[in-house]
């Protein structure tokens, strides 16, 4: 997985590339870890993202909890795959998806 970081004060733009699952999910997590002080809207670009494990959603579900104290958080460009991973697992009500 390729992770790209686009930052613009206090914006954060996250696009991420291959397959987010056991193997890449810790990696994207230090990123965040990292990344995210004095961030106050994190978005993540999913466009060339092929796959999502439970691993990755639990990135996400981290990354949302933090942002929900201190801005806004946002997944856009979300393939058919994803969004039915979302789907089943109720993501869809806890992440805003563009």
């Amino acid at each position: 997985m390729t992770i790209n970081k686009d930052l613009k004060g206090t914006e954060l733009t996250i696009s991420l590339e291959g397959r987010l699952d056991t193997i890449t999910a810790p990696e994207l997590e230090k990123e965040l870890n990292a990344s995210l002080n004095g961030i106050q809207a994190l978005s993540f670009d999913f466009d060339k993202l092929e796959y999502i494990s439970s691993a990755g959603l639990r990135v996400l579900l981290a990354a949302q909890k933090c942002m929900n104290k201190q801005g806004t958080m946002v997944v856009r460009n979300v393939n058919e795959t994803i969004s039915e991973i979302f789907e089943v697992t109720g993501f869809n009500d806890i992440l805003t998806i563009q």
